[in-house]
């Protein structure tokens, strides 16, 4: 509501000449004294500038402009001088293509629109920069991406003016996300200005992504770290660490210079942790942080001991080079982390049957698997029936989700196997209430595990089964899945096998899953759709 008077008075008068007429009750003093934006005031001693709007003070006209987007704030600078001011003053500066108003060119393969559309952002960066030396900027934000098409080339001196005005007017969250590509190696931030007298005492989010990043001490109100393909080696990143005291949120992402993470003992605040890297550089994580309660990790590393892991809550776990996930968290993680809450699984391959016996979750609640079968997961030598002794080894889990990828099921149908579905009468399952299998086929072991949570979850709630799962069999797509709904929507891409599968899955739950179900159960059965996932006759 507080952005109306502002919006109703840019309405009025874009288009217009500007009036210098005294309006009823409205003035805004320019000049204020202890105003930030009195730097760069261009008005004579003692005049005042009005314009017809509410009379609010200067202070809370200048809050409501800060609210705008960056765009918007921009273009209402050229409605009166006091909005030149305000505009002057705008904390938060994102620069970008969007930001900047440059659309997308239709094809990436035109050098033209990579070179003009960067030489735009760059010159039209510099000269807001230039505007706003000596205001008090508390957001940051400069994206470049290049090519190979990109001949106009980064003057990363303009970048290095761009961050030291930035930091010497106290700025409270940094990002620099850069890909250059034209040139092999990475812009060298500038850490001397971080640590210089009036350099980043105030600096709460740092985010780097394509750059060469070398502390050589570390930020003492910096709560947030991301990197993203930055080359620091652990030991410079150990030195930075250990002197950010106030760090809560450790963010990295292919930073393929680090093969052993090091986390102190002196991070008490540390209470996130999210680490990615597909080259396998990363083989072990030390941690020593007394606090760490959640955990993201997808990397190699994932099969590991992650340090003191004790007190860890949420854990979310994916390794794309390693088979056996499921069966590693059954049993290690029991013991390494027993106050998990939360968590994620997923895993591109299980060759063993998760074990009859596995040590207990006690105090899990919410438990989600996802296995990509197409790289073998719970291959037909597995069973997706041995998931119940995983369930059983949480005794208060309330939630669990199950999710396939595949594009053809492996496993042996119900439909074509007419034995007795096996049971396991007895297992606690006593407070689930919301289960949901995506994916969802008629592999009998499915059907098994199906059947033996109705019989066990005495408090189940709702139960969805979804059988349609999207898989990457390109070369053998529907080509009646690309029919268009008068709606306006559509389905995705999916194989013909999955669609053919997926009315089998259909059939399996109407012959022995739905007469199950008790009447406090609410069942949801996502079935193909009946348009675009169409069996053909070969």
């Amino acid at each position: 509501m507080a952005l109306l008077p502002l919006q109703r008075l840019l309405s009025l008068r874009r288009g217009r000449r500007r009036r210098r007429t005294r309006a009823r009750g409205t003035s805004i003093v320019a000049k204020r004294k202890g105003s930030p934006c009195q730097q760069g005031d261009s008005s004579q001693d003692g005049k005042r500038m009005r314009f017809s709007g509410p009379d609010l003070p200067m202070d809370v006209w200048h809050h409501i402009h800060s609210l705008l987007p960056m765009r918007e704030a921009a273009r209402a600078s050229c409605l009166s001088r006091a909005f030149q001011y305000f505009w002057r003053c705008y904390p938060n500066l994102t620069f970008s293509k969007s930001t900047m108003g440059l659309n997308e060119p239709k094809s990436p393969f035109h050098p033209k629109w990579t070179d003009g559309q960067n030489f735009v952002l760059v010159n039209r960066t510099d000269q807001i920069m230039k505007n706003h030396l000596g205001t008090g900027i508390k957001t940051f934000t400069f994206q470049y991406y290049g090519s190979c098409f990109d001949t106009s080339k980064l003057d990363t001196s303009k970048l290095d003016s761009w961050l030291q005005i930035a930091v010497t007017s106290g700025v409270e969250k940094l990002e620099i996300s850069l890909s250059l590509g034209y040139k092999s190696e990475h812009y060298n931030f500038p850490c001397t200005l971080l640590f210089s007298r009036s350099g980043g005492n105030s600096i709460r989010g740092l985010h780097l992504s394509g750059c060469a990043f070398r502390p050589m001490a570390g930020l003492g109100c910096l709560t947030r770290l991301h990197l993203y393909c930055v080359h620091i080696t652990e030991d410079e990143l150990g030195c930075f660490l250990s002197n950010s005291f106030a760090l809560e949120e450790l963010d990295l992402m292919e930073c393929s210079d680090i093969i052993r993470l090091k986390i102190p003992c002196l991070l008490h605040r540390l209470s996130k942790l999210d680490v990615e890297s597909d080259r396998e550089a990363l083989k072990v994580i030390e941690n020593k942080a007394p606090n760490l309660r959640t955990v993201s990790i997808s990397s190699y590393v994932a099969h590991h001991s992650i340090g003191d892991s004790l007190r860890v809550k949420d854990l979310e776990m994916h390794c794309s080079s390693e088979f056996n996930l499921v069966h590693h968290v059954c049993a290690k993680l029991p013991a390494s982390m027993p106050n998990l809450e939360i968590l994620r699984i997923s895993s591109v391959g299980e060759m063993f049957s998760v074990p009859s016996a596995p040590l207990k979750f006690l105090h899990l609640k919410h438990l989600d698997i996802y296995l990509d079968v197409e790289s073998e997961a719970f291959s037909p030598n597995s069973d997706y029936f041995s998931l119940v002794f995983l369930l059983d080894a949480c005794p208060i889990l309330e939630n669990f989700k199950l999710e396939l990828m595949h594009a053809r099921m492996k496993h042996v149908s119900v439909l074509e196997d007419s034995s007795h579905l096996r049971q396991m009468p007895g297992l606690c399952h006593g407070n689930i209430k919301k289960v949901e299998i995506i994916g969802f086929c008629s592999a009998k072991s499915m059907v098994e595990l199906t059947c033996c949570i109705l019989e066990n979850a005495t408090s189940l709630e709702c139960l969805t089964l979804d059988t349609i799962a999207f898989g990457t069999e390109n070369d053998d797509v529907d080509a009646s899945s690309l029919d268009i709904h008068k709606s306006g929507s559509k389905c995705l891409r999916i194989g013909r096998h999955m669609v053919a599968e997926a009315h089998r899955a259909v059939l399996a739950i109407e012959r022995h899953i739905a007469g199950k179900v008790p009447s406090t159960v609410k069942l949801n059965v996502i079935k193909p759709c009946s348009r675009c996932h169409i069996v053909k006759q070969r």
